[in-house]
């Protein structure tokens, strides 16, 4: 393994925005699979971008061609590119469920505010954690 990697913080703060996002959703969505279908979606997402964000160093090593690209290549925009992905996800999969008709009677309720808040919760996992960080048990922090 990598040090320095930030993983079991990273998985938890993922895990509360995947379930913040899941029960925006839950509300609109009346079909019991597809309630579940995008709680999995919402929680693998989630942690893979809080995940990135909260190694952004980690992932411009991985990729050496973003750091050639002026603001992306800098930790900071990373973070902001990745959140700005994930509104457009959120937001994407929202319309998606509606426009096919499967999520019930109400139609989704996925706003653009709601895809942006959620996107900002991931952007701002990284600056959140040295806050939240005395609050998180010693057997997560791997």
């Amino acid at each position: 393994m990598t040090e320095g990697l930030i993983l079991g913080p990273a998985i938890a703060l993922g895990i509360v925005i995947g379930a913040y996002e899941a029960i925006i959703i839950h509300r609109d969505v009346t079909i019991p699979t597809h309630r579940f279908s995008h709680g999995l979606h919402a929680f693998g997402l989630s942690i893979l971008f809080v995940l990135c964000t909260m190694n952004a160093e980690f992932v411009l090593s991985l990729i050496p061609a973003l750091k050639s690209i002026p603001v992306l290549g800098t930790a900071l925009g990373l973070h902001i590119a990745i959140g700005l992905i994930a509104a457009i996800k959120i937001h994407g999969a929202s319309m998606a469920i509606r426009g096919s008709g499967m999520g019930g009677g109400r139609g989704m309720g996925e706003t653009w505010f709601h895809s942006i808040f959620i996107g900002a919760l991931i952007v701002a996992a990284p600056y959140a954690y040295p806050v939240v960080e005395p609050m998180i048990p010693g057997w997560l922090k791997f």
